[in-house]
């Protein structure tokens, strides 16, 4: 079951989200030094911060369990488009589709209220990643190098339909 997060539950889903993005900054050799700001290292303070900007914050249940978690926001850039965050399933439930299914309730969330494009950044190297946005109607755009970040942000986007 998907359901909002709720601001109670900031601290679970901030620890989900480290847990789920730790096997990502293990492979890609990502530490609190070289990349503090990489979605590995989120803080509960941060979630907070996402919510006041208006983020749509929601989790994946099994068993009253938060065990997935995703979230959405208008984007800065344009008025008619949407951007996917924090997509993060715990790696113990990974290979269940709940990943598909959170990206899937974005969609139909993005359509809902009325976004032409849903955009995500990943990091432009995990091909693994990349096919599967591919796979699920994702658009490469394009790739950019931040000053912060030791990987190259790959961008991506998916038309609503």
């Amino acid at each position: 079951m998907i359901n909002q997060i709720a601001p109670a539950e900031f601290s679970i889903a901030a620890e989900l989200i480290r847990k789920s993005f730790s096997t990502v900054a293990k492979e890609f050799g990502l530490t609190a030094q070289n990349c503090p700001t990489h979605t590995s290292f989120i803080t509960t303070e941060d979630i907070q911060k996402h919510f006041e900007w208006g983020w749509l914050m929601y989790g994946f249940y099994e068993d009253n369990q938060i065990v997935g978690h995703i979230s959405i926001s208008k984007s800065r850039e344009t008025d008619d488009a949407y951007e996917l965050h924090n997509l993060a399933v715990l790696p113990e439930y990974r290979h269940k589709g709940y990943g598909k299914r959170l990206l899937d309730f974005c969609k139909a969330k993005a359509n809902e209220l009325g976004a032409s494009t849903l955009h995500i950044g990943i990091i432009e190297e995990n091909t693994v990643l990349k096919n599967w946005y591919a796979a699920n109607g994702f658009i490469h755009t394009g790739t950019k190098r931040f000053p912060l970040f030791p990987f190259t942000v790959g961008f991506m986007e998916w038309e609503v339909i």
